[in-house]
């Protein structure tokens, strides 16, 4: 297998390049229970002078861009005066190993009970629904009703309406004394409403005489006020909420594994070479320019040069490359990857958050906690929603009165439109589907920066490929020989001779061109002469003495400043001229070679219902030759770097959409200036900073995928987004019109929230 090295991707931090007079804080919130709460937060902090905030309800954190000036402890101090609480994510703290093998598995991820807010929802959610189950049998089936049943159904269901449904009671009496409605609004004043109503008529009324009766009608049930108990709907709707909530933390939970299985994927602890001796650490007290050692089968503790060794290192987990990569001294390593063979021994050069492993998990998380611009049409129904639905529920409570006259039928429909709304899965329809589609990229070796990508994705009809490095390796290799004959040749020239004399110039020279033909020379003749002079032409080539002959290698102006005459016909673009004595003797042609993978990539991106356009700054006729073997059209060559950028706009000026793949510093314009930029992760700061998807891999198939992937994710946004809005805008009429029992709503209000997220989950079998 060739010797191939761990690409090394120059992430950055989007954060740390903005302006210099603006600072970035994350904040972790705590007790959100919908979205109705992250619309608050951030109206609140968005009120703050010089602060832009963004909330995110799924991830439960808040980026906050604010003047230097503003001091963190002011944003927490409004957020606490919101009603919520809010700190500073503490840093991650290195696990105490217990020796060499302590490495956690690669995607690791603990079981949802170990979290110990699942375990305590867990708990309420057991005991209530228990309590629940007899309450709402005895309810709905009139003949497990015996003498004096409805006053058991009060023994079990005040437990369970009162501990049962605490979160959401504490929940609304702080929202309350905040002059605030959300979700937890609607179901508190919904499930004591119920249980109120039943101790009104339990106690004054006729329901707690012996021999009650009560049915069950799906609908609105008019009977006579004093003698109806809504003990069922009271304990049954907080079981079904708790169950959704339990559900919804679960699903939200697997939607941020991914992310977790990145950040979880370094070593926990290094052996550091101490004076000639190995010594066991944390990997959280390495030091740059510490030594290490890695076994077969460890892991990398953190990005490093290989001082010493050789090895296969698979970086599948962080790149989705299949093949182990060779490495040996010299060669950059990333923390992370898995040493397969040999021992290595490894010069630490970025530790901590300065990592690649590090960066890619950051700019993940950034990802996910932006909004798309669809989203934020559902934060403002959000915000306004929970206010409209208490404001519906009067009306429906007045309206059937008025009409009816039956304040049975008017309460049921009231509580029936007070618990049926839910604008939590407004809240969770982007959020999740974020968190799910970023973390599944990062493994498959795409980075989304930002969840506006995923519009730019849909529109994109055209996708500009730069040539050198993206469509081929980027690296010059020997392809051709061509011997003179003839009158150009005094003697009997062959291809190894050639190779030699040319070859030896060439080592001598740093220029890519000459170190391909050093190369190709290298390997079809063996070991090389020395030349006995050698000088550099700029420009040209290089002239010297080799085994007594005066040899010229370069362009034909070398041969021709020399009084060489070329025969014609020879190779002209790309072409290196060969002569010695004073006469040409043949031609080498030297080409960057075509990746394996681009022309699947190309035929992929057309099977995207893209137009693919092959943008160079070499000779037309190479890359016209580059084009024709990968399956592209449209070729724009003989550009200077500046003119890219150009191109791009003279593209989207004919109408079209354009994304632009590029590795290189001369990229970054076009990069910007594009609908959409794809850099390639092997390549430079500059191009990956002005692109809007990173390319871990060097493979311009993962350019298809990442497209693919960017609009299956938007698809479920949009999806999400649809099933919620028409969710509420049906749900409401229905309960208003009192075609829904109270218990239902609260059933069919869980599981909107519960099929969101589980839709959002479907992205993690994207391939």
């Amino acid at each position: 297998m060739p010797r191939t090295t761990v690409p090394d991707v120059p992430l950055t931090d989007p954060a740390a390049t903005g302006a210099a007079a603006t600072t970035v804080t994350e904040l972790t919130i705590g007790g959100m229970t919908c979205a109705s709460c992250a619309a608050r937060v951030e109206k609140k902090l968005n009120r703050m002078d010089g602060v832009t905030a963004t909330v995110n309800y799924a991830t439960e954190k808040a980026r906050v861009e604010h003047a230097p000036e503003i001091a963190v402890d002011d944003l927490i101090a409004t957020v606490v005066k919101t009603g919520y609480t809010a700190e500073e994510p503490p840093a991650p703290e290195p696990e105490t190993p217990s020796g060499p093998g302590t490495d956690s598995g690669p995607g690791t991820d603990p079981e949802p009970e170990t979290d110990p807010e699942l375990a305590a929802l867990r708990q309420r959610l057991t005991v209530t629904a228990l309590l629940s189950a007899p309450v709402v049998l005895l309810a709905m089936v009139p003949s497990l009703q015996f003498e004096n049943w409805q006053w058991l159904s009060l023994t079990l269901a005040a437990p369970a309406v009162v501990w049962g449904g605490l979160p959401f009671h504490r929940a609304a009496w702080t929202n309350l004394r905040h002059g605030a409605a959300t979700m937890d609004t609607l179901v508190s004043v919904g499930t004591l409403a119920a249980f109120g109503w039943s101790l009104w008529a339990l106690f004054l009324g006729d329901a707690g005489m012996p021999g009650m009766r009560h049915g069950f009608d799906l609908t609105v049930d008019r009977s006579d006020a004093s003698s109806s108990i809504y003990l069922e709907v009271a304990a049954g709707v907080v079981t079904f909420i708790l169950l959704g909530r339990y559900l919804e933390a679960r699903a939200k939970r697997k939607a941020g594994a991914a992310l977790r299985a990145l950040m979880e994927l370094g070593a926990k602890d290094v052996a550091v070479l101490r004076e000639g001796t190995e010594v066991r650490i944390p990997v959280a007290a390495l030091r740059a320019g510490d030594l290490f050692v890695v076994r077969p089968g460890e892991k990398i503790a953190t990005d490093g040069t290989v001082a010493e060794g050789a090895s296969a290192v698979d970086a599948s987990l962080l790149t989705g490359e299949s093949l182990p990569l060779d490495v040996t001294e010299g060669d950059p390593v990333t923390g992370g990857c898995v040493n397969v063979s040999g021992r290595l021994v490894v010069r630490a050069t970025l530790v901590g958050a300065d990592t690649r492993l590090a960066r890619m998990a950051k700019l993940v998380e950034d990802a996910q906690n932006g909004k798309a611009e669809v989203q934020r049409l559902a934060d403002r129904v959000s915000a306004v929603f929970v206010p409209a639905v208490i404001l519906i529920a009067l009306g429906t409570l007045v309206a059937w009165l008025l009409v009816t006259d039956d304040p049975t039928a008017a309460f049921t429909a009231a509580v029936a439109v007070l618990i049926i709304a839910c604008p939590c899965a407004l809240g969770l329809a982007t959020p999740t589907a974020l968190m799910v589609g970023t973390g599944r990229g990062a493994q498959l070796g795409i980075l989304i920066k930002g969840p506006e990508v995923l519009e730019s994705t849909r529109r994109v009809d055209t996708v500009v490929l730069d040539k050198t490095g993206t469509v081929t390796t980027g690296r010059m290799r020997l392809t051709g020989v061509h011997v003179y004959g003839g009158k150009y040749g005094t003697d009997a020239t062959d291809e190894v001779r050639l190779l030699r004399l040319a070859g030896a110039l060439e080592h001598a020279s740093e220029h890519p061109v000459a170190r391909a033909v050093a190369a190709g020379a290298a390997e079809r003749c063996g070991e090389l002469p020395v030349p006995k002079t050698f000088e550099n032409v700029p420009g040209l080539g290089v002239r010297g003495s080799v085994d007594g002959h005066l040899v010229l290698v370069g362009r034909a102006a070398l041969l021709a400043a020399e009084g060489v005459e070329i025969p014609a016909g020879a190779p002209g673009p790309g072409a290196v001229h060969v002569a010695w004595d004073g006469v040409a003797r043949g031609t080498l042609t030297v080409a960057d070679t075509v990746k394996d993978t681009s022309a699947e990539a190309v035929a992929r991106l057309r099977g995207l219902g893209l137009r693919p356009v092959l943008l160079t700054g070499d000779h037309r006729a190479v890359a016209e030759a580059v084009a024709a073997e990968v399956g592209i059209d449209e070729v724009i060559a003989e550009v200077l770097p500046e003119e890219k950028a150009e191109v791009v706009r003279r593209l989207q000026a004919e109408g079209r959409t354009v994304a632009m793949v590029g590795d290189g510093v001369n990229d970054a314009a076009a990069l910007a200036v594009a609908d959409l930029g794809l850099a390639m992760g092997t390549g430079t700061d500059a191009a990956i900073e002005a692109s809007d998807l990173t390319l871990v891999r060097g493979d311009l198939r993962v350019a298809a995928d990442a497209i693919r992937l960017a609009r299956r994710t938007l698809a479920t946004i949009k999806g999400n987004l649809g099933w919620a809005f028409g969710y509420n805008l049906a749900a409401l009429p229905l309960a208003a019109a009192g075609l829904l029992n109270p218990m239902i709503a609260g059933l069919a209000m869980a599981l909107s929230s519960v099929f969101v997220v589980s839709n959002s989950l479907r992205l993690r079998r994207f391939a």
